[in-house]
């Protein structure tokens, strides 16, 4: 399933996600989604594991151009000149000489000026060919406005954190607004049950809605949730290292689910963000520095 961005550029509508995949995981994990029927990868300089995502990629046997790459800048390489920089690392360690989607991780708004700047990188690597779309990813719609009125290109996507205890329906909004695609990180809810993210959270995984639903489809709630994300017109980047986990959240185009049962999983929504506040400044985290190879 391809989705059109607003550029032209066709995405494989499902990619498989790297966050918190450690080196040593991340070259068979793309081997196993490419060898499942994935054709997108994401990945991002502040994960470490673009040179296993390259390893992988060139082990699956597929030629460059039939697999959809993936990554995102670092806040530490905002800036035009950082950011020319930034792509030389990213293609570096990936092995290519283009990417199809380059985006800004974060809004870094204590530093907006910078992420104006980066982005205007992201336009000159666009017209030179050097990428074939450019997003962001964490922007909120008053970040988007903000950028829009500074750039000329308008965003092809934006990477948010979307699952059905978190939908963020005003980012959604403000996205089609200007023809940009929602993207979902942790689309089935990684989020609210991966360790070291806080206490007394809610595993969606777990919802009695989305296990009826599934229950009754013959599904997994992960094939569920992947589902509503495709039918809605979103991407979806599930993330797993489990051959097999990899290979299920592929097997979500024999069925569909009805209006009601969209409706259903709509409901979910608490409004409670699980990941951090892209409004929120984050020095440290922000100055982790991108080795150059």
């Amino acid at each position: 399933m391809e989705l059109t961005l607003n550029n032209g550029v066709t995405m494989p509508a499902l990619g498989l996600g790297v966050f918190q995949s450690t080196p040593e995981q991340t070259t068979a994990a793309v081997e196993a989604a490419l060898a499942a029927g994935y054709r997108h990868i994401d990945t991002a300089a502040a994960y470490g594991n673009e040179r296993e995502v390259g390893e992988g990629i060139r082990k699956s046997g597929l030629d460059r151009s039939e697999v959809f790459i993936e990554t995102k800048v670092w806040v530490s390489d905002y800036g035009y000149d950082q950011t020319l920089r930034a792509w030389d690392k990213a293609a570096g360690k990936l092995g290519v000489d283009y990417l199809d989607l380059l985006i800004l991780h974060q809004p870094a708004p204590d530093r907006f000026e910078k992420t104006i700047a980066a982005y205007k990188a992201l336009e000159t690597f666009l017209a030179d060919g050097r990428v074939r779309a450019v997003g962001v990813s964490n922007f909120m719609p008053h970040h988007l406005k903000q950028l829009l009125a500074e750039t000329d290109v308008i965003p092809a996507v934006n990477q948010i954190e979307l699952h059905p205890y978190f939908t963020q329906p005003d980012v959604q909004a403000a996205d089609a607004e200007h023809g940009i695609l929602t993207q979902a990180w942790s689309p089935i809810g990684g989020i609210t049950f991966y360790p070291g993210w806080g206490e007394d959270r809610r595993n969606v995984m777990e919802d009695p809605t989305i296990a009826d639903i599934a229950q009754r489809r013959g599904k997994t709630p992960a094939q569920v949730m992947l589902r509503w994300h495709l039918q809605q017109g979103r991407s979806a980047i599930p993330k797993s290292t489990n051959p097999a986990r990899i290979a299920e959240n592929f097997d979500v185009f024999d069925f569909e689910l009805s209006a009601d049962e969209l409706a259903a999983i709509d409901a979910l929504d608490t409004g409670v963000r699980n990941g951090p506040d892209p409004d929120e400044a984050r020095a440290e985290r922000f100055a982790m520095v991108i080795p150059e190879a």
